[in-house]
């Protein structure tokens, strides 16, 4: 957030000024983040639970007096698919191909823009 302190008037920026008075105030109350996490890792572990389990993300187990995170189950939905041939090559490189999955590359799309068909690059 950006003011322009410049553009204010001097009642706007008295109440800026108390604004900012409040808020540091209320930020130097509040305890460092690191002691509140350490508090609540304390009581989750005392009632027999992980911050973890408690609010999400992956999970730490013990293992040989080391914590160690579990890696989460894959989200993909479906089967999963492997690889697939081309079927487009371009014709000034060869080397270039298109599966026809995703995106077109660049190359086809410029010589699809130009008035050349999709089947003229079909690998035969």
């Amino acid at each position: 957030m950006v003011i322009d302190i410049n553009s204010l008037s001097a009642k706007e920026l008295d109440a800026l000024i108390n604004q900012a008075k409040k808020r540091r105030t209320t930020l130097s109350k509040r305890k460092p983040i690191a002691t509140v996490r350490t508090k609540l890792t304390q009581l989750a572990r005392a009632e027999g639970y992980s911050i973890e389990e408690l609010f999400g993300g992956p999970a730490t187990v013990e293992r040989g007096g080391r914590r160690a995170v579990e890696k989460a189950p894959s989200k993909k939905a479906g089967k999963s698919t492997g690889k697939v041939a081309p079927k487009y090559r371009n014709p000034d490189n060869p080397a270039e191909t298109w599966t026809g999955r995703g995106k077109q590359p660049r190359w086809l799309a410029a010589h699809t823009a130009g008035g050349r068909e999709l089947a003229e690059f079909v690998i035969r």
